[in-house]
């Protein structure tokens, strides 16, 4: 399979700027107003009318967050490994595992062991995520439930309801999340309802708040 040009790579750079800013609800105005770039300037750059340069891509890359060669999509060459830095917030780890700009963002949480559990102080953002404990057992509060997972069990929710995550016991925990933004759910579809080997019930199907990913 042939490599793309530096034309074809410069050529997608306006779709992907356009669903980039989708992703994350800016308006043009937006963006204009908080990087300086006039707004028809950057209309052109998302239509493809005008050429992508240093000076108008950096600070987009600095406002969407993302490293330079993702705002591009520049071919990789080379180590296909993601080597991306240990993320400190809110007092626990958030190891990235995933480095596409916008759609959905693969990380792996650690939440500390403490000496006693804390209180859960629910948050609200916009987006979806979707979890699977890996070890330890988690405390999930979302709107009114509260609820403790053990290793093997997922859960999906809606964050613009108040939720929080802790650890159940006062001991480690570790988790993968996958985080949506605005409009993007991060769900996995379950399998269609039948018996396992073990005689046990397999996922449904339909999207639940929390489901058991084995028996």
């Amino acid at each position: 399979m042939d490599q793309p040009t530096d034309d074809d790579v410069l050529d997608a750079v306006g779709a992907r700027l356009r669903a980039l800013r989708r992703d994350r609800g800016i308006t043009l105005a937006e963006l204009a107003s908080t990087t300086g770039v006039s707004e028809s300037t950057l209309s052109r750059l998302e239509s493809g009318q005008r050429r992508p340069s240093l000076e108008l891509l950096l600070p987009l890359a600095r406002i969407y967050d993302v490293p330079l060669d993702d705002l591009v999509g520049a071919p990789r060459i080379g180590d296909p490994r993601i080597h991306l830095k240990p993320i400190s917030r809110f007092g626990m780890t958030f190891v990235p595992l995933s480095r596409r700009p916008g759609g959905v963002h693969a990380f792996k949480m650690v939440i500390p062991a403490r000496p006693e559990p804390l209180e859960p102080t629910p948050q609200t953002h916009e987006g979806f995520e979707w979890l699977y404990v890996l070890n330890g057992r988690l405390r999930l509060v979302t709107g009114e439930r509260d609820l403790t997972l053990p290793p093997g069990e997922a859960a999906e929710f809606d964050t613009s309801l108040p939720h929080w995550l802790g650890s159940s016991d006062g001991g480690a925990v570790e988790l993968l999340i996958l985080f949506g933004l605005q409009g993007v759910r991060a769900h996995v579809q379950g399998e269609p309802h039948r018996p396992s080997r073990r005689g046990a019930s397999a996922p449904s199907a339909k999207p639940a708040a929390v489901r058991r990913t084995w028996p």
